[in-house]
């Protein structure tokens, strides 16, 4: 299901006596134009994170909706790309999406073996979330909602926000600052807890009584 690293660190299972197993996964972070994806990559990573921005042209503003973003002068147009390392022995490679419609046709390759996805949610502009939860949920990709808890938004319960997105039962949501790097490595934990169970109980179903 996921990525492994090609450096020192070799794959579960692999490599002589002594050798300390090593996973390395792969986790999408997606969600609306401006709600935090860039920055919430850039908090976490441990090495240089590479990113694709440009700046918003005249044309792009034109199908770019930056209501609720105004100051926002950069758009990501391919992936932003990061890693951490969740503990030893885990680690995680981050690819942030593009929030706009135009770019949409990237997200199934970046899709392809990813172990779950995050997707970030600004309360200001909550409809923003319904096409990437809609995305996930039919190719039944794990994933969390993970509210960038904005200072000038109206602050609601995660109860609340997973009722606005008509989540599906079990589905979790997580409040978050996504510039602060504590806060984003504990939503990737709880998002790798939660599509560990979710993958077991698929194996197991499959398997049968």
């Amino acid at each position: 299901m996921g990525l492994h690293d090609d450096g020192p660190a070799r794959a579960a299972g692999s490599g002589t006596d002594g050798d300390l197993a090593a996973l390395a996964l792969k986790i999408l972070v997606a969600g609306g134009f401006g709600v935090g994806k860039t920055t919430l990559v850039g908090a976490v990573s441990e090495i240089r994170p590479l990113r694709t921005e440009e700046l918003l042209s005249e044309a792009g503003e034109l199908v770019d909706d930056t209501g609720g973003v105004d100051q926002k002068t950069t758009t990501t147009v391919a992936m932003d790309f990061g890693r951490i390392t969740i503990r030893s022995g885990l680690s995680l490679y981050l690819f942030g999406t593009p929030g706009q419609d135009r770019f949409w046709f990237l997200w199934d390759e970046l899709s392809q073996g990813a172990l779950g996805a995050v997707v970030l949610a600004d309360t200001r502009r909550l409809e923003d979330c319904f096409p990437a939860v809609d995305y996930f949920e039919h190719r039944r990709i794990p994933f969390v909602v993970a509210v960038n808890c904005f200072s000038n938004a109206r602050r609601f319960g995660a109860n609340e926000v997973a009722l606005a997105l008509d989540l599906d039962q079990g589905t979790p949501v997580v409040l978050c600052d996504a510039r602060d790097k504590d806060s984003g490595k504990e939503v990737l934990i709880r998002l790798v807890e939660y599509a560990g169970r979710m993958h077991t109980a698929r194996l197991l179903d499959s398997v049968g009584p």
